[in-house]
């Protein structure tokens, strides 16, 4: 499937792009930038997904989209690695997912 964190941010990207579509009520905005981080530790990874628009609306939605679906394509990517004799995964989870800051510039 190719290189995990790469696939990720591109698949954060893209469910940015989509959140009206994938959110009821939520309407398709013009972004200006969009930046989807991975910081990796032993045995965690913390994703950040920057969101940027020149309006007056929020971007949380689409932040928050980001994030989880960089974060399920990680998952869905190494799900083989933890997978138990019952099929289950006894570790891996996906948690915390909150906005950090949001900033009207």
């Amino acid at each position: 499937k190719g290189n995990v964190l790469t696939t990720a941010q591109i698949a954060g990207i893209q469910a940015v792009k989509k959140t009206s579509d994938i959110i009821p009520l939520c309407h398709p905005l013009n972004l200006s930038g969009i930046e989807i981080e991975f910081d990796v530790g032993e045995d965690e990874i913390t994703a950040t997904c920057e969101c940027r628009l020149t309006g007056q609306t929020g971007v949380e939605m689409e932040a928050i989209t980001g994030v989880s679906v960089a974060l399920l394509t990680i998952w869905d990517m190494t799900k083989a690695v933890e997978k138990d004799e019952n099929g289950q995964y006894p570790d891996t989870k996906i948690s915390d997912i909150v906005v950090l800051k949001k900033e009207k510039i």
